[in-house]
């Protein structure tokens, strides 16, 4: 064609951002990268992925067995925080303790029935900072969740947990071994939290408290029943964390 020699023709500027937008959509987006731990077994969690895990589930429905994923979170006084609305040019503020006062630990179970919804059961202990008290579960206070959760689901149980050193103690192996007409106990490959759907649990929690301030451990005991409570409720919650 002629008429293209005219550099007021925007044809080559139209050639250009044209170019510019395809490379975006083929390029992959600009992210925060997560993070790994170098010590991931890249093979072993593939392999629990396509046997254990396929195998418990078929399991599960030939038997009728739960299969329930524990794992521990906490908070403090402090709230996550979250994005909000504020003015332009002004920064928004909330007024937290700044002294650690305590806190909150959880140990969640989230359950997983052959043909039925899920099921999201819970421990709390509330640490208050005094010396002497424990600050965290011990291997009793496991043991005590997972015959509440026998005797809540009323069906035998597939427990599969992290390695935390507390899940390890030689009292939790013999109780496993003393029940193993109703329990069998698996532990998930090290440093890799997608496969337990109780962090997508925790994920939804820091997300439903962000910003939210309370003055001591007895409010933020009701603010975290309150908000555990309203995702028993939504079970497609719960198999949406599922990996």
């Amino acid at each position: 064609m002629e008429g293209h020699e005219n550099r007021s023709c925007p044809y080559h500027r139209i050639r250009s951002i044209h170019r510019s937008s395809t490379l975006r959509r083929l390029l992959k987006r600009y992210k925060v990268p997560a993070r790994r731990a170098l010590e991931r077994d890249e093979q072993a969690i593939s392999a629990w992925k396509a046997g254990v895990l396929a195998g418990r589930k078929a399991t599960a429905a030939d038997l009728g067995v739960y299969i329930c994923f524990e794992d521990e979170a906490g908070q403090g006084l402090r709230p996550p925080k979250a994005r909000t609305w504020a003015p332009r040019g002004a920064r928004p503020v909330i007024t937290v303790r700044g002294r650690r006062t305590g806190r909150v630990n959880i140990a969640g179970v989230v359950a997983y029935p052959p043909g039925q919804r899920a099921r999201l059961l819970y421990k709390l202990l509330v640490y208050h900072g005094r010396k002497g008290k424990p600050k965290s579960f011990a291997w009793s206070d496991y043991r005590d969740l997972i015959v509440a959760t026998h005797l809540l689901l009323d069906a035998p149980l597939v427990w599969c947990w992290d390695n935390l050193n507390v899940h390890l103690v030689a009292e939790l192996t013999a109780f496993a071994e003393e029940h193993a007409e109703w329990l069998r106990i698996y532990r998930l490959p090290a440093y890799a939290p997608e496969l337990n759907p109780a962090e997508g649990i925790w994920s939804l929690l820091k997300r439903a408290m962000g910003n939210f301030v309370v003055a001591d451990l007895t409010g933020l005991v009701r603010i975290i029943k309150r908000k555990l409570k309203k995702i028993q409720y939504r079970p497609h919650l719960i198999d949406g964390c599922l990996a």
